[in-house]
């Protein structure tokens, strides 16, 4: 037996036997393993086949179809700084995301050659200020911290952005003298690129659209008629602008309408559609297998740390009731008013894990037990922007180094802007 290659195994066993005798056998923690696997559950239900899946197309797309010219043009460093630090800190205002969803996206312009500084204020004002949570922030908790939350958001975006930009400026230039296209095709024209992706991110709008009340409520109430033609659509510049035979588009449009015909389950649907798209491009060769096979790469990358992410989440804070983490706890600490308190309050909101919208409710309960406005702004500024899963998977896509540094810029910039709002506002 050679004890050199052995001895990994022995220390190996030795500590799973030693896990499994200390075992902790509370029922806190059983609790917490329960609430864990209960988020995986609501998350793989919830935001996977409308949200996340959408998602990492359009990331590969972003990696296929646009050039690392045109992704330097308007994002790179040599770019105008104020168009692209306002563009990216607006963008998100017509994304319904979380911090999970967010990543693929900002893989797919992080990859491609988007600067450090314009790409970190796109994720962080992705989840942050879409319009839908900024106006149920407004009718439930007011309209005073509605307004600020907005403001602070769009602020807080900018000021990341060009923090971590001075911060890496100078890594920035191997980084993007090194980066080679994510295609080894030639991108089609910019004009063809702009319409097959914004197709791409309406079909995400739409199939996560929320909303009861005005013009959100009519969207809402057909956003799966518009979903459909704007499939239909995506089928055609597939066949326009890619040659793909139209023979193959007329077998998957029968094939989708008799699914929906006969299960009915709107799901089901969109998994066959996409799942046939997805064959029919690979099938199809060159550029159109890249967008497929980048968006699978991306895919596994991402999502076996998010479900990790997900479960600790989950197996700490809780899902539908505590985790290992007590809120009696939670609350305690975050009762005060001073900066400490905000600091505190922003830091266990980024370690949480905020589905889209959910977190109005969620402080919500807080400030009836007693939280005050300040530390819930500080929360609604950090909170939705990132989370312990989002956190595991920026780690392999920028480094520990600049995610740590992200985390302590939202951090501590969305506690500084709850503070200010505590003293000289509330």
């Amino acid at each position: 037996m050679n004890l050199k290659k052995e001895w990994k195994h022995i220390v190996s066993g030795f500590l799973l036997f030693l896990f499994f005798y200390f075992f902790p056998h509370s029922e806190r923690i059983f609790l917490g393993l329960k609430e864990g696997i209960l988020l995986i559950h609501w998350y793989v239900k919830e935001h996977t086949i409308f949200c996340l899946i959408p998602a990492f197309y359009i990331a590969g797309a972003i990696g296929t179809f646009l050039s690392k010219e045109s992704i330097l043009k308007y994002l790179g460093p040599e770019s105008p700084k104020i168009y692209a630090y306002l563009i990216a800190s607006v963008s998100g205002t017509v994304l319904a995301v979380c911090s999970c969803t967010i990543l693929p996206l900002f893989a797919g312009l992080y990859l491609q050659g988007a600067g450090i500084g314009p790409a970190t204020t796109f994720l962080y004002s992705g989840p942050a200020i879409n319009v839908l949570a900024i106006v149920l922030t407004a009718k439930i908790l007011g309209p005073k911290i509605g307004f600020f939350r907005a403001v602070g958001a769009v602020f807080i975006s900018l000021i990341i952005g060009i923090v971590m930009y001075f911060i890496f400026r100078n890594q920035e230039k191997s980084r993007l003298a090194s980066i080679s296209s994510l295609s080894h095709f030639k991108a089609p024209s910019l004009k063809i690129s702009v319409i097959f992706l914004t197709t791409l991110v309406l079909i995400l709008i739409l199939a996560t659209w929320e909303g009861e009340e005005g013009i959100w409520g009519i969207i809402y109430k057909y956003k799966w008629i518009l979903t459909s033609f704007l499939s239909i659509f995506l089928i055609l510049e597939l066949v326009l602008f890619f040659e793909i035979k139209i023979k193959y588009v007329t077998f998957l449009l029968m094939l989708v309408f008799l699914t929906q015909v006969v299960i009915q389950i709107k799901e089901i649907t969109f998994l066959v559609g996409t799942l046939g798209i997805s064959y029919i491009a690979y099938q199809n060769g060159g550029i159109t297998r890249e967008w497929i096979e980048n968006s699978y790469l991306l895919m596994r990358q991402v999502f076996p740390l998010l479900l990790l992410g997900v479960f600790i989440s989950g197996f700490l804070f809780g899902f539908n009731t505590e985790g290992v983490i007590s809120s009696v706890y939670v609350k305690t600490i975050l009762g005060g008013n001073d900066f400490l308190t905000h600091l505190l309050a922003s830091f266990i909101s980024a370690l949480m894990y905020f589905a889209t919208i959910t977190e109005v409710p969620i402080i919500q309960g807080l400030t009836n037990a007693g939280m005050s406005w300040g530390p819930a702004l500080a929360m609604l500024l950090a909170g939705p922007a990132v989370s312990l899963p989002s956190l595991l998977v920026l780690k392999s896509i920028i480094g520990v180094k600049k995610t740590l540094v992200f985390l302590s810029l939202v951090v501590l910039f969305s506690a500084a802007f709850g503070y200010f709002y505590e003293v000289l506002i509330s």
